[in-house]
């Protein structure tokens, strides 16, 4: 059946000039030839038919029909009657041949990485329920930009899940709902130094974005150290700086709780020097030995804000975050927001306010807590049974553990023969601006590691820190 040009168009790129010596129809013949060579075109692309060409170049029909012969006799175009005009499968003419796609790096055996949860059990008929629902009852206004800070309906679910299970003190005024942590990070930045801060304190070990996202926005990133009870006041106060990113509940990466004692110096701090804390909440819903510790935000909402994201908790492509923000930074943090992309998106907002209410996020970290911990003891009795010398620390929460060795093992030489075979890990360096620190050690993610594997990763992880060992000792005559 012959093709029906007036249906389906198919736009092109190009334009043609009246004025000057060249004809219409070779302007029409140059330009796709060099699309064809060089540019968008490639074999098999189709192209517009003549009606339609001439229609977009306001060409006489006749124009566009001679320059498409024209090229079909060169090779550069198949002209058949009834099919849509498509660029010839010989056609590469000058196109660089394309690269030689990259070897597909082998899939890891064991994956030990940290900071991610297992999708796989992410609730997807509870979620689209919510969705279905947002869809179906979303108003027209709320289909435009709307507030920056995000739908209200969200933004009152947060306070009142917020309140009853992190104990953080919040009116739906004084939350911002960001995509996710990362953003919500560098907006606050950005606030602070519209404020007047230049400098601000991370943990170290931290993640290493923090320090990049603060330095993007104009604040020098400063490292404080960290121990058994949390970040070092000392540090910190000699640090002279306007703010702090900690993870008070669960420190990232060591595991360690901030002490009752140092969140009192620590927030009396904030207080005498005008200073901002910004909590980073990221996994604290899971704690297998005892009940969560409350934020700090609670403690003292007029120098804390509070970050929080769905991303270890539902799954990092929902890409929802939210910001509990004292009044002081609220309208700078706005203004950010609203540069940043004026609003997360609004319908899984509704989606996900629904899925607050009904009490789904509940019922799911019920479950991964109790798989969690299941997935955390078998890897801590592995490790006990596989590396004996080897010593977990951190309290009992979160998606990783914390594994110190001896001071004589190598990370970068563990790391290496870890992933010889197929076994994906980090290491404490990877969180340190400076790199490795004094006591060597693993960082070992659990939540996406089936507990049937977790003792066969162990062991295989095992045959790799004593590899790496017999690499570093030296030989019978001295050498390495």
């Amino acid at each position: 059946m012959p093709v029906d040009e007036s249906s389906q168009p198919v736009e092109l790129l190009g334009s043609v000039r009246r004025e000057g010596g060249r004809t219409l129809g070779s302007q029409i013949e140059d330009q796709l030839r060099a699309a064809i060579r060089d540019g968008p075109l490639r074999p098999g692309a189709r192209v517009p038919s003549t009606r339609d060409l001439a229609r977009q170049l306001g060409v006489s029909r006749r124009v566009v029909v001679d320059a498409y012969a024209q090229l079909a006799a060169e090779g550069y175009l198949t002209v058949r009657q009834g099919a849509w005009p498509r660029v010839s499968a010989a056609a590469v003419g000058g196109r660089r041949a394309p690269a030689a796609p990259a070897r597909p790096q082998a899939r890891a055996r064991f994956d030990f990485r940290p900071s991610t949860p297992d999708v796989s059990t992410f609730p997807r008929a509870a979620w689209l329920r919510s969705l279905r629902k947002a869809v179906s009852a979303v108003t027209d206004a709320d289909l435009g930009y709307g507030d920056p800070r995000g739908v209200i309906a969200l933004r009152s679910a947060l306070v009142t899940y917020l309140g009853r299970v992190r104990g953080v003190v919040a009116d739906p005024d004084r939350v911002v709902v960001t995509s996710g942590y990362t953003q919500g990070l560098g907006v606050v930045c950005r606030a602070l130094g519209m404020c007047g801060a230049r400098r601000v304190a991370l943990e170290d070990p931290s993640n290493p974005e923090d320090a990049m996202v603060a330095a993007r926005a104009g604040l020098e990133p400063v490292s404080v150290g960290v121990d058994a009870g949390g970040i070092l006041l000392d540090e910190l106060l000699r640090a002279d700086v306007d703010a702090v990113v900690l993870t008070p509940a669960h420190q990232h990466p060591t595991g360690v709780v901030l002490t009752g004692e140092r969140r009192e110096a620590l927030l009396a701090w904030l207080r005498r020097s005008g200073a901002v804390a910004i909590e980073d909440d990221y996994d604290a819903e899971y704690r297998y030995d005892r009940a969560a510790i409350g934020a700090l935000q609670g403690l003292d909402p007029d120098r804390v804000v509070y970050a929080g994201s769905v991303s270890k908790t539902l799954a990092p492509a929902l890409r929802l975050g939210w910001l509990v923000v004292p009044p002081s930074l609220l309208e700078a943090v706005m203004h950010e927001k609203l540069l940043a992309d004026r609003g997360t998106a609004r319908i899984e907002q509704h989606a996900f306010a629904d899925f607050l209410d009904r009490g789904e996020l509940d019922r799911h970290l019920r479950r991964m807590r109790a798989r969690y911990r299941r997935q955390r003891d078998e890897l801590v009795q592995a490790l006990r049974d596989a590396l004996p010398e080897a010593t977990v620390c951190g309290a009992a929460g979160g998606l990783h553990v914390t594994v110190e060795l001896t001071d004589a093992d190598d990370e970068r030489s563990i790391l290496d023969e870890a992933r010889a075979r197929r076994v994906e890990i980090e290491t404490m360096g990877d969180f340190r601006p400076a790199g490795a620190g004094s006591t060597p050690a693993l960082v070992l993610g659990y939540a996406q590691m089936p507990e049937p594997s977790i003792r066969a990763g162990v062991r295989e992880l095992a045959e790799a820190v004593h590899a790496a060992r017999r690499d570093r000792t030296p030989s019978r005559d001295g050498h390495q």
